[in-house]
């Protein structure tokens, strides 16, 4: 009875219509965040800046990266103006990419999720500009970069081991 008395009183309308607004609301705003949530679909010739705005003068070879890092004592942190071919970028956002090295890929995120690239970045030379450092990262976030590099299920499934590897904190990223 307590229900039924719910929508029959004139006072409780004003609430449930309230209620029905917010819930209206926030579906709204929840499938415009999922429709968002996709690589920026830009051009990526040669020139182009996404982030900060990286001049090439200074990069170094991914070589040189590694060496400046096993040579580093202490904090394994260094900032640094990158040059390296993407081999990888992440499909869902485009919040990470992965460049070629000697000894497999390196990641580059963005800083802060401040900006992200499109997926057309693949295969292209750039620079970053950004702080590279030495870090292990977890199996679940390299299942996570798996996931949103669109692997397949067994691809994923074999991940069991985490990674020790160079990881850049992008904060601009220059298409050459």
């Amino acid at each position: 009875m307590t229900g039924f008395l719910l929508w029959t009183d004139p006072c409780n309308f004003g609430k449930i219509f309230v209620m029905k607004k917010i819930w209206m609301l926030g579906f709204a705003l929840c499938t415009m965040v999922a429709l968002h949530a996709q690589p920026p679909n830009v051009p990526a010739e040669p020139g182009t800046n996404f982030g900060e705005k990286v001049e090439a003068g200074k990069a170094i070879s991914v070589q040189q990266l590694i060496m400046i890092l096993r040579n580093k004592e202490g904090d394994k942190k260094v900032d640094v103006q990158l040059k390296g071919v993407v081999t990888d970028v992440c499909t869902a956002e485009g919040c990470w990419l992965k460049i070629k090295s000697g000894d497999g890929k390196m990641m580059v995120k963005m800083k802060d999720h401040k900006f992200l690239v499109p997926v057309v970045l693949n295969g292209k030379s750039i620079v970053i500009d950004g702080i590279a450092e030495e870090k292990v990262t977890s199996v679940e976030m390299l299942k996570h970069y798996a996931e949103d590099a669109g692997k397949s299920k067994e691809e994923i499934a074999a991940i069991t081991d985490p990674q020790k590897e160079i990881v850049i904190q992008a904060k601009g990223i220059l298409v050459l």
